[in-house]
């Protein structure tokens, strides 16, 4: 075992065993910080050796299954190494690796690493215009995606390196399966140093072009401890999260936090979302710890959340705020609570709740251990603020935080200006040190000189039983200069039309404060990135043109 995995498991051990001494964790953690490490080598490898236990499961919605242990997965992985290798793929070489939920994702990852490759997660929902884009932006030099989705890359220029996964190839692509005729056994051909770079992100892109955030072999792999810490994560574990490949989520907890905790990652693959097909499947696999993006908790909640007869210990959510009503549905019907988190692609988790601590509604928690997280004044740019951006205090860094923004350095040295990392989100902080999110510092507005969080008006429309969803962004209004507007998606059972709009609007009056009440309102689908992350640009590109579905508070008096 090298110097690197020692340190590497030491801390890791330490956040196990202080899972519910959030003071305890916060005051001894501190972060491993090798000079050499490559997680696939130092860390996956050496808990890989010998070891039986499943380290991936996958159920297809016909009922097919895929179960790998650890041993298998480092086998596999080698395999895959050695041949990608012989196919001309060196370190610091781009791939761009486009699969779905499948066990070539998680073989492909390791191999790249094992490389020093670097790797350009992107889900298989992009089109031949993004691709085009990825491939040019990110210096693409090999590409790895299903066989299906070989045509979208007919019309993207380059002379990378072609690899198909299942099915027959097309002409000029290579079979990925050809690879589990390598041999087993893999040796590096060099040191890979902590900070050589090993993941490029685009960004999902709700508000502009698709930045392109780059990690290094320790930001990821070790910064997330730190997930590891606020799933409450721990070996023996099986952990469901539910989210796309190409997303940085996808890595933070179906990849890093679980095996760093030596877990079983689960998965459920479906076309089109189950609730009950989802809990029966939760059930089957006995699953322990539970992660989904708000959008998904949202459709839970609409379904009989008693078909789980089981839930799981730890249930997490995270990528847009969570709001209270669907936090205290689940809570009565599972008997345990969802707890809030807030991270970006640029870091890992940097404020949660985590195990055993009190629980504020609304806060999504105070700083994870590792992290110094300010509040930066929006005037004076001051930290210590009650209200203002959260922030990263860089004297000392987080190794959980991205190296830059990639090709970018001016938006870079915006973004780490003053000796801290700025996130563009806004939070308060309460005397006791939790934070509420109020919004993205484009998304709060100001109406009749009142500045408005888009998400605390979301939350009250939740509230009422005829929504599912809500968006809030800004209405030009001739006396007040702007109005909350909501963009609702309605619950199962009711439909768009003058007597729903009333009762929303009432709802709106009895709950919020007059400057706050909805004064406008329209009925149908958010826009989202395929990340599904609402795109609020669009809804206020929208409102500023007009629209003849809308309904005003006016017209209700």
């Amino acid at each position: 075992m090298t110097t690197a995995t020692e340190e590497f498991r030491s801390a890791r051990d330490f956040l196990l065993e202080h899972r519910a001494d959030y003071a305890g964790a916060c005051e001894g953690f501190a972060w491993p910080r090798p000079a050499h490490f490559n997680w696939a080598l130092d860390w996956f490898d050496v808990i890989a050796a010998g070891n039986d236990r499943t380290a991936l499961h996958i159920v297809e919605e016909d009922g097919a299954e895929t179960r790998l242990s650890f041993a298998e997965m480092s086998e596999r992985s080698n395999r895959v190494a050695r041949w990608l290798r012989e196919r001309g793929v060196a370190a610091e070489d781009r791939i761009l690796v486009m699969l779905g939920n499948q066990a070539e994702l998680w073989e492909t990852a390791l191999a790249a690493m094992k490389l020093r490759a670097v790797v350009i997660p992107a889900t298989p929902l992009l089109g031949p215009a993004d691709l085009r884009d990825r491939v040019e932006r990110g210096r693409v030099r090999h590409v790895i995606a299903r066989a299906e989705d070989t045509a979208k890359f007919a019309d993207v220029p380059g002379g990378y390196t072609r690899i198909a996964v299942g099915g027959r190839p097309e002409q000029g692509w290579e079979a990925y399966e050809d690879a589990y005729t390598a041999p087993a056994e893999y040796l590096p051909d060099g040191p890979t140093l902590a900070d050589d770079p090993l993941m490029l992100y685009f960004t999902s892109g709700t508000t502009a072009r698709p930045k392109l955030v780059e990690h290094t072999h320790t930001s990821y792999p070790v910064g997330h401890l730190a997930t590891l810490y606020w799933i409450g994560l721990k070996p023996g574990d099986v952990h469901l999260n539910i989210s796309s490949p190409g997303w940085a989520k996808h890595a933070w907890s179906n990849l890093f936090a679980p095996w760093n905790a030596e877990a079983t990652v689960f998965l459920f693959n479906y076309t089109r979302f189950d609730a009950a097909r989802l809990m029966a499947e939760m059930d089957r696999a006995r699953v322990t710890t539970f992660c989904a993006p708000p959008t998904v908790w949202r459709m839970l909640i609409q379904a009989d959340l008693g078909l789980l007869a089981t839930p799981p210990r730890e249930v997490v959510a995270a990528g847009e705020p969570l709001n209270p009503e669907v936090i205290e549905q689940v809570r009565r019907a599972w008997g345990v609570t969802i707890r809030d988190g807030f991270g970006q692609t640029e870091t890992a988790v940097q404020v949660s709740n985590s195990p055993g601590q009190v629980l504020k509604s609304g806060s999504m928690g105070r700083p994870s251990p590792g992290y110094r997280v300010e509040l930066l004044d929006p005037v004076s740019g001051a930290p210590g603020a009650a209200e203002g951006e959260i922030a990263l205090d860089l004297s000392e860094r987080p190794v959980g935080l991205m190296t830059g923004y990639h090709g970018d350095p001016d938006r870079t040295a915006e973004a780490m200006a003053g000796g801290y990392y700025r996130t563009g989100d806004i939070a308060s902080r309460d005397a006791d040190g939790y934070l509420t999110y109020v919004g993205r510092a484009d998304d709060v507005f100001k109406a009749s000189d009142y500045k408005i969080s888009p998400f605390e008006l979301e939350s009250a429309l939740l509230e009422h039983e005829a929504v599912a969803e809500a968006a809030v962004v800004p209405a030009p209004d001739e006396l007040r200069l702007a109005v909350p507007k909501a963009y609702v998606v309605l619950a199962a059972g009711y439909e768009p039309g003058p007597d729903t709009a009333k009762a929303i609007f009432e709802h709106s009056r009895q709950v919020l404060a007059p400057y706050k009440r909805i004064r406008r309102l329209e009925f149908g689908a958010l826009p989202k990135t395929v990340s599904g992350k609402i795109r609020r640009i669009e809804l206020r590109e929208a409102t500023a043109q007009g629209s003849a579905n809308e309904y005003r508070e006016e017209d209700f008096r």
